[in-house]
């Protein structure tokens, strides 16, 4: 099955980074749903294409890379700066004549829906999927090779090389809020929280934190046997995903 047509767009975001960014209309004209993807992803990647395609349905939507990803400017912060990448989207669905906006992410992109609904607000609905609750985390081998690449010239130079991220240096100063905080400001948005029990990433305790530091409405998915984020993430997930969305705008 073809994927949806959709139309490349630039955005700048307040700070003057170019964002590369692409929307993806739909028959549901009131709704937007703007989709951030996780570390060293695009929205030009297949996986993200096929989730862009299945949440068409429900809304139109607005995929971007992140700074530092992809065909877009700067250098990713790693979930810091970016809540401005996610702003500059909503601002975009906002201009195009969306009146409802759902911001869905994935793993960073996850981290940095619910840190921009906390911090910037102005959207409708919030959707985390495979999301950290804090930083700094190292208990898996998976998040050691991410702390590895990040810290590490040798880590951002591979990074570079093989996944087209750019990664700026030096540690966070200050070190922002952590998505656990910020998931405690979002209330009275709805906010979505899926993590799955075979996420090699983060384990299951941080949608739990996540969920424990939110205020109603909040909702916490438990997926059997789903991996991490947007490989992981099946045309079934992201249907219920939609549905989610749309119901809580009916």
């Amino acid at each position: 099955m073809p994927f949806a047509p959709n139309f490349p767009v630039m955005l700048r975001t307040e700070d003057g980074v170019r964002i590369d960014a692409a929307h993806t209309p739909s028959r549901h004209t009131d709704v937007g749903i703007v989709m951030a993807h996780g570390f060293t992803g695009s929205w030009r990647d297949r996986t993200a294409r096929r989730i862009v395609h299945v949440l068409s349905g429900y809304g139109g939507v607005v995929a971007f890379d992140f700074r530092g990803h992809g065909r877009s400017g700067g250098r990713t912060t790693v979930g810091d700066r970016e809540i401005l990448d996610v702003e500059a989207a909503v601002r975009h669905a906002r201009v195009v004549g969306y009146s409802r906006i759902a911001v869905v992410g994935f793993s960073m992109g996850a981290a940095v829906a619910v840190r921009h609904a906390g911090l910037r607000g102005g959207v409708d609905a919030v959707v985390s999927v495979s999301g950290p609750a804090r930083w700094y985390y190292r208990g898996t081998r998976p998040m050691r090779q991410v702390h590895w690449a990040i810290e590490r010239p040798v880590g951002r130079w591979a990074a570079r090389v093989a996944k087209h991220t750019r990664i700026a240096r030096g540690p966070w100063d200050p070190i922002p809020m952590p998505p656990h905080e910020a998931a405690a400001l979002i209330a009275p948005t709805p906010l979505l929280i899926v993590h799955g029990d075979a996420d090699g990433f983060f384990p299951l305790e941080h949608a739990e934190q996540l969920y424990a530091n939110a205020k109603e409405p909040k909702q916490l998915w438990v997926e059997p046997g789903y991996g991490h984020a947007e490989s992981a993430a099946t045309p079934e997930l992201i249907s219920r995903i939609g549905k989610w969305i749309v119901t809580n705008f009916s």
